[in-house]
């Protein structure tokens, strides 16, 4: 299913190829915890290719820059994490993307073991209401997902408690290897495309 007609109606000038979302929560008391784990790949981006994030209209930190040499927009929502979907429907049309291939959303995944990584195209949810959002706010669940494992709740514990909680220090290391990989994933995925960054980091 594509875009709903004009979604890129708010660009002048030329589209970016890419629009990369790092899902989060807002505000110092979620930084560091799971489900922050998108917010912190898009970061380490911003750092590597000089891209400065600043406050926008969009509900989003937001900064569009050359990832090699692709017009690559870099966003965190400034919504809840549930709400990411409002963000990103007035980030593609800010940055006309009209495609939703060309939209990665980097996310924390309880179905993968802390620091696996998985590149997907499309398909299933799987009960993660960031990415609930986004499809009902761009009508489609066609996009690009880098999903960053954190593995799934210990014992009897909650799945909600789990993700805004902030790792132990092993698990801690585990991820901020996969979020410098999630981030080589998607510059990747801008110089090379979809297949080849699925085939390399999805039989790893």
């Amino acid at each position: 299913m594509a875009f709903r007609r004009g979604a890129a109606a708010d660009r002048r000038g030329t589209p970016a190829d890419l629009v990369v979302v790092g899902l989060g929560n807002p505000g110092t008391e979620y930084s560091g915890t799971r489900h922050n784990i998108g917010a912190e790949v898009v970061a380490v981006l911003a750092d590597r290719h000089g891209i400065r994030l600043k406050a926008g209209r969009e509900r989003a930190w937001s900064g569009e820059g050359r990832v090699g040499d692709r017009l690559v927009a870099l966003a965190v929502p400034q919504t809840y994490y549930n709400d990411s979907g409002l963000a990103l429907s007035a980030l593609v049309r800010r940055h006309g993307v009209d495609d939703p291939h060309r939209v990665v959303v980097v996310h924390d995944e309880m179905d993968l073991p802390p620091g696996k990584l998985k590149v997907k195209l499309g398909g299933g949810l799987a009960g993660n209401n960031g990415l609930k959002s986004i499809k009902a706010h761009l009508h489609t669940d066609d996009f690009v997902r880098v999903r960053v494992g954190i593995g799934k709740p210990p014992g009897r514990q909650q799945g909600v408690d789990h993700v805004l909680r902030r790792p132990g220090k092993a698990e801690r290391a585990d991820l901020d290897v996969a979020v410098a990989e999630a981030a080589d994933a998607v510059e990747m995925l801008a110089a090379d495309g979809i297949e080849a960054a699925m085939t390399r980091y999805n039989q790893r």
